[in-house]
């Protein structure tokens, strides 16, 4: 299983979502399928992706959140699991791409590749409350719709292959991300304000 194919399949499902990448391969991906103001690509902070999902999802309750992660980056923080787990925001899906490699950093094995650090496991015993591992297409669609249509924080761990893009490079800075990004929140929210008052 290709992680693009698997960003690819869940593109048309995140156009009213935050998403929340982590740098290099993931966030190229998603990108080249097409941005939209409320896709923030975490450039230069590898491993923090899932914290900004984190203080998305309990700052803002009434937005499904998602953060594309990899097993690098988890690997690099592994303490948020368990404050995710402490928090568990029910509007929070994580979803970690384990390809084995530090691939946006070289291709280097991760601590996953011999198969001895299982994330699944981890973030189970962190206290997570709704864990999936999945190895095909099929399973990573049907754990994320599960996982979108339910009120509990999920976490998705889906082996993928160690294959990333051919190219790399957005014509979009991380600053002017940032900022269309909050812009977006803002806009949203004033919109959500006015249909509640009127």
């Amino acid at each position: 299983m290709k992680r693009a194919d698997c960003i690819k399949a869940l593109y048309p499902e995140l156009g009213e979502r935050l998403v929340v990448t982590i740098m290099g391969a993931s966030a190229q991906e998603l990108y080249d399928l097409g941005h939209r103001e409320n896709f923030f690509y975490l450039e230069h902070a590898m491993g923090l992706a899932s914290s900004i999902g984190l203080g998305l999802a309990l700052n803002l309750p009434h937005e499904k959140v998602v953060v594309l992660d990899g097993d690098g980056s988890v690997l690099m923080n592994l303490g948020t699991l368990a404050t995710l787990a402490r928090y568990r925001p029910p509007n929070l899906t994580h979803l970690i791409f384990d390809n084995g490699s530090l691939l946006s950093t070289g291709g280097f094995a991760s601590h996953t590749t011999s198969g001895l650090t299982d994330l699944a496991a981890i973030a189970r015993g962190a206290g997570c409350p709704k864990v999936s591992l999945v190895t095909s297409l099929y399973e990573f669609m049907e754990a994320a719709a599960e996982a979108f249509e339910g009120n509990e924080m999920a976490t998705i761990v889906a082996k993928v292959e160690a294959v990333g893009p051919d190219h790399y490079g957005m014509d979009l800075a991380l600053p002017e991300n940032a900022f269309r990004f909050r812009r977006h929140i803002l806009e949203k929210q004033g919109s959500r304000g006015a249909r509640e008052q009127g």
